[in-house]
């Protein structure tokens, strides 16, 4: 039979439409169903299981009631209904007739083959598990039928909502209650038919999806599908809406379904790995003893994917995905032995994911412990090795011993030396300077773990024996290269170390050292023989020196020869040359020497070789270049080739001349001439040319050109002449004979030379230029040419017209020039008059050039062999034109300095500059006009100064303070940065004490004694060290001046007179004491009195006021000078009374303006000092507020 899917599995007979079937007469009606072999047909029975019939049988189906349950067929079964001894039969017949021959064939009104039904198309169903029986009872409710569209899962679908429900409530209800059906047959053989019932499936597993008994789906049939007439009901039939509910709610069964997956079961459990099975939540078909699926062809298990999830921290922790697929087993992998694990399992299908099953926990066997790491050294003696280890992770047992093994060399196998459970062993009765290997497993209850990484280590053992000595490698010219092979008692130990030596004149000298086995010395002699040996050192000591051997460098290729020279003159065809023998053989003798002979740049040929130092080279070209060279060869190669020697063989003398003629037209002074090469072996060969010129044949001849050129320019003719010519050619050989007489004759002449020019001095750079017309031989003159140069020299055209006066500017003064004038007509340009010279006035010196700085000892003035100072620039310049006047002298300009003025010198030591300074130099020259401009300034700088002390200085002084002062001021002398000073003050017994020492550059001395002397001296300290002390500076504190007085007391004697008192002071150690009396008035200020007194009687008519009077004392010192306190504060002059005002008044108008003692009558009011401060601050306080307010409108107002 074809399996049929469930969910679109419509019900059969009311699609077909069997009405005598459906009938309400009591007989009874048997279906009767024919399996194919192979296949297998599921009946759910009122008891709640299935019973599966395989094929091939014919499975009856009676129904008492008269009423026929849902059928679910497969494509292409159409059933025919036989009535026979009073009960219908309706047979289901699949496309072939393989069925019991006991059946009754089909009427042969029906085809065998008829078209499929909508209903009859491909369908999956699902029926519960748990129905043994084979009668269908009380199942009437029919399934919808649902779009593709609307499946949940390609592969696995499920039933109406309905239909779902009834059978889980009767499924229910059947395990509650025992089966007790008399219909149920429990042989599983009955009437030949074999039922087999599945296992039942584990607690709340949901429905088995089964399709018609089949686990495969049924293969589609190749026919298009067609309508039946009798369906009322096609699949393109939109569902209704309570089907779209069913649709909806199914898919929340199924999700159901798909949670109630049972929870893993673990098997297979070691230390590393768990193997994991689970059920599906929907079983399986049956299998048969072989393993393969009984109904393979039509049964198709349910797609269904599996989720397995791992967790290690408890059944709610954090679970980690492992696995995904449609497997039910899977082998868990790369567990930690002993480790508590919890696994979980989640079913899905498509888009629907179902809840995770319980979490089941297990727990990993205990394993071997892991690798331990390799031992370490503790300690190593000659016999023993103490070595210690870690314990590795235990894997859940505990490590109860470890396992030490050791073995000889690389090549022995391992043996035990320890087992036991502590860490750390010592190994004994080892051989010395011997190489061991040592490794350590750990051992548990479990297992033994692998061993650990091998650790090689040696004894220690005795100083090494002497090496062999060194092997020669390959040897050079400046190099030797050397082997040589470890001893055979050093063969698995560590790396010595070798030292190679080489005896020179002191003895052997270490040469290498280090683990290599060879080595190339440099940098020797070559043709020399040196002596070697090799020790080595390793732990145990150094061994003796190896036996010495000897080798020697090989020999250098030889020095170039000399330059080739000539032996006799050249030849025409033979060239005779000798060389000398290098300077350097190269350490071996000369074999032979070869010469090279070429007359171009590329192509060189051998003439000779052999051993002599002479050659004479035949068949040569004459008159030609060629050149040579030489080298050399011996056992140490071939040397580079000499320099090379170019020499030109002898020519022959040339032939005569041919062709001469004039080139060209003839002047009236000028005729040109050019001539073609004479016959020669070369034209080249040729080297110098001549003419000759006569009047008449017969006269004497006069050489006009000798010349390189074929063509010449005759000169000085007379015009409208006829010459004579011969020419003639020569080489190096001489002379060859005259050409034949040539004849030719001149043109008419141009004008008449000028006269000399009138030249008139306009200044040191200006001269004016006139002349006269010429006779113009009968020719009209045209133009005029102005020739003017500086004598000696030769002139230059600077005017070319037909005026008669030009003026000459920007000349040379002192400069003695030259001119002259020619005129030129129609006929050509005459000849030039007489020169004319003149002499420019002289002027200022020119600028001076090439300033540059010397060395100072090389100024003559200065002495020989005196070093350079940082306070010295030696200067040296070219002298420049004197411009006609000689130069008096040089003016040096360095700066902000005044120039300093040298005499007629063109070098000068510049002295008393300040060191590392640059200074900014020029130098101009004077002459008796006046001082010619500066040159361009050059920066010099001078040298830096070391750390010499620097200037001390008193820059304050009090009676009992002295302020020191060094290194600053516009004389200050750059220091270096980090210059530190130390300040020495001496004491008694000439002793210097430091009294400040730091970079400052000032020091303030206190609690000093008055009017005394005290000696200092300072020292300059940098990095480059201390530097000397400077000389004793002396430097005295003052005497303390007078304190200041009281204010003097002014009592009126009289309406014109007043008595001024003041206090006294005793005299100052000695020093007698003076007083000084002044009257303020205003800003005027008049002394009253100077003396030794306390009082004064004063005369005067007052004037105002504003008259003050105030005192100071003074100190008279021995050595002339006073000195003087501050000033008391000023006493007003006390109001008269009004008499005595009156009478003032009176007397003021009858004498005169001044008194006897110098005062005045003033009527005008005068500002005071007081009245003055009291305008300043008010005038201050005004103009704050004013910016006070401007800042609050402008700035604060804005915020």
């Amino acid at each position: 039979m074809m399996m049929d899917q469930t969910l679109e599995a419509p019900p059969l007979l009311p699609e077909v439409g069997f009405p005598h079937m459906l009938s309400s007469d009591c007989m009874q009606q048997m279906i009767l169903v024919q399996v194919n072999p192979g296949d297998a047909f599921t009946v759910p029975t009122e008891g709640g299981h299935i019973q599966y019939i395989p094929g091939p049988a014919p499975v009856p189906m009676l129904s008492h009631n008269g009423s026929v349950g849902p059928l679910y067929l497969p494509p292409g079964y159409l059933p025919p209904v036989i009535e026979e001894n009073g009960m219908r039969k309706m047979m289901l017949l699949p496309h072939t007739l393989e069925f019991h021959p006991s059946l009754h064939p089909p009427p042969p009104h029906l085809p065998h083959y008829p078209p499929p039904h909508p209903a009859m198309l491909p369908h999956p169903h699902l029926f519960p598990h748990e129905m043994p029986a084979h009668y269908i009872h009380h199942m009437h409710a029919a399934l919808p039928v649902y779009p593709e569209q609307e499946l949940m899962c390609p592969s696995m679908a499920v039933p109406s909502l309905k239909a779902q429900d009834q059978l889980h409530r009767r499924l229910k209800e059947q395990r509650s209650t025992p089966v007790a059906n008399g219909n149920h047959n429990p042989n599983p053989n009955t009437n030949g038919v074999h039922r087999s019932t599945p296992p039942p499936l584990p607690k709340g597993a949901p429905p088995l999806a089964l399709h018609n008994g089949h686990s495969k789906p049924p293969t589609p049939s190749p026919r298009p599908p067609r309508h039946n007439k009798l369906s009322g009901r096609t699949r393109a039939t939109p569902p209704s809406d309570s089907e779209s509910t069913d649709v909806e709610a199914g898919k929340h069964k199924v999700k159901d379904m798909l949670s109630s997956v049972s929870k893993p079961t673990v098997s297979g459990l070691t230390c590393h790995s768990a193997v994991l099975t689970w059920c599906p939540p929907i079983p399986s078909a049956p299998r048969n003893a072989s393993g393969t699926d009984k109904h393979a062809r039509t049964h198709t298990p349910p797609l269904l994917c599996y989720e397995l999830a791992l967790s290690q921290s408890g059944t709610d922790g954090d679970y980690k995905p492992v696995y995904q697929g449609k497997d039910t087993t899977f082998t868990l992998g790369d567990l930690k032995p002993a480790t508590f694990y919890y696994v979980r399992v989640c079913v899905a299908c498509h888009s629907i994911k179902g809840s995770p099953s319980e979490a089941v926990m297990f727990t990993t066997l205990c394993a071997p412990p892991d690798t331990p790491p390799p031992p370490r050294v503790l300690v190593c003696t000659k016999s023993s090795v103490g070595l210690q280890w870690k314990a590795p992770h235990d894997n859940g047992a505990r490590v109860t011993a470890y396992l030490l093994e050791c073995c000889e060399g690389r090549q022995s196998s391992f043996r035990e030396v320890y087992c036991g459970p502590a860490k750390q062993h010592k190994v004994m009765r080892l051989s010395p300077a011997t190489r061991y290997g040592f490794r350590v497993a750990a051992r548990n209850s479990v297992g033994t773990s692998a061993f650990s990484e091998v650790l090689s280590c040696c004894t220690v053992g005795c100083a090494p024996s002497a090496p062999c000595p060194p092997t020669l490698s390959a040897a050079g010219v400046s190099w030797i290269s050397m082997h040589w092979g470890a001893p055979c008692a050093l063969a698995g130990r560590d790396a010595p170390t070798y030292t190679l030596e080489m005896e020179e004149t002191e003895g052997f000298r270490t040469k290498y050292s280090g683990e290599e086995t060879c080595y190339t010395v440099k940098n020797l002699e070559r043709s020399m023989s040196y002596r070697f040996r090799v020790s080595l050192t390793n732990a145990e000591g150094s061994s003796q020196p190896s036996a010495v051997v000897e080798y020697s460098t090989t020999a250098d290729s030889p020095g170039r020869p000399a330059t080739p020279r000539l032996h006799t003159p050249p030849l025409p065809h033979r060239i005779h040359t000798i060389w000398d023998a290098p300077e350097d053989d190269g350490g071996s003798p000369i074999i032979h020497y070869v010469l090279e002979l070429s007359h171009t740049d590329d192509d060189w040929e051998v003439v000779y070789t052999g051993a002599q130092q002479e050659h004479a080279c035949e068949d040569l070209e004459p008159g030609t270049w060629y050149k040579l060279r030489v080298y050399c060869q011996s056992q140490g190669g071939q040397s580079q080739v000499s320099d090379c020697l170019s020499v030109q063989t002898a020519p022959v003398h040339p032939g005569p001349c041919r062709a001469l003629c004039v080139f060209g037209e003839a002047t009236p002074s000028e005729i040109t001439l050019s001539w073609d090469a004479p016959e020669c072996h070369r034209e080249s060969d040729v080297c110098v040319y001549a003419v000759e010129l006569a009047d008449l044949a017969e006269a004497t001849h006069t050489q006009v050109y000798e010349g390189s050129e074929r063509r010449c320019v005759v000169g000085s003719l007379l015009p409208a002449t006829r010459y004579c010519f011969w020419a003639r050619a020569a080489n190096q050989a001489g002379w060859g004979p005259w050409s034949d007489m040539f004849e030719a004759s001149t043109a008419p002449g141009p004008p008449e030379a000028c006269g000399p020019p009138v030249l008139t001095v306009r200044g040191p750079t200006c001269v004016a230029v006139s002349w006269e017309w010429p006779q113009c031989n009968r020719s009209k003159t045209c133009e005029f040419r102005l020739e003017w140069g500086p004598q000696p020299g030769s002139p230059q055209v600077v005017y070319h017209g037909p005026s008669t006066f030009w003026e000459i500017t920007e000349l040379t003064p002192a400069t003695e020039y030259c001119c002259r004038v020619q005129a030129i007509s129609e006929a050509g340009a005459g000849p030039f008059g007489d020169i004319t010279k003149v002499t420019t006035p002289p002027s200022a010196p020119a600028v001076v050039e090439c300033v540059e700085e010397i060395p100072a000892e090389a100024v003559s003035d200065v002495e020989t062999g005196a070093t350079p100072s940082p306070s010295r620039l030696a200067l040296r310049w070219k002298e420049p034109c004197c411009h006609g006047a000689e130069i008096t002298g040089y003016n040096i300009d360095l700066g902000e300095q005044l120039p300093l003025s040298v005499g007629r010198t063109n070098q000068h030591v510049l002295e008393s500059l300040q060191p590392n300074t640059t200074y900014r130099v020029r130098v101009r020259a004077l002459n008796s006009i006046g001082a010619g401009p500066y040159s361009c300034p050059l920066r010099l700088r001078t040298l830096p100064l070391p750390p010499d002390p620097p200037t001390l200085e008193c820059t304050v002084c009090s009676p009992h303070t002295l302020k020191l002062r060094w290194g600053e001021g516009p004389t200050r002398i750059p220091t270096p940065r980090g210059t530190q000073y130390c300040l020495h003050m001496q004491t008694g017994g000439n002793r210097l004490v430091c009294v400040y020492s730091g970079s400052s550059h000032s020091f303030k001395l206190q609690r000093l004694s008055e009017a005394t002397e005290y000696h200092f001296s300072i020292q300059a300290m940098s990095s480059a060290g201390k530097g000397p002390l400077s000389p004793l500076y002396t430097f005295a504190t003052t005497r303390s001046p007078p304190p200041q007085l009281k204010a003097p007391k002014i009592e009126p004697i009289q309406w014109n007179m007043y008595s001024v008192t003041w206090e006294t002071l005793q005299p100052m150690k000695g020093d007698p004491v003076l007083y000084t009396l002044q009257l303020m008035r205003g800003k005027e200020v008049e002394r009253l009195y100077r003396g030794a007194a306390t009082s004064y009687t004063w005369q005067v008519v007052p004037g105002g006021t504003d008259w003050r009077v105030r005192v100071c004392a003074g100190r008279r010192r021995p050595e002339g000078a006073d000195l003087w306190g501050p000033y008391s504060p000023g006493t007003a002059l006390p109001p008269l009374p009004v008499d005595a005002s009156r009478d003032a008044k009176a007397a003021c108008s009858a004498v005169s303006p001044s008194s006897s003692s110098g005062g005045k009558c003033h009527t005008r009011w005068q500002l005071s000092d007081e009245h003055f401060a009291l305008l300043v601050l008010v005038v201050f306080g005004v103009v704050a507020i004013l910016f006070a307010v401007l800042i609050q409108y402008l700035f604060l107002s804005k915020d």
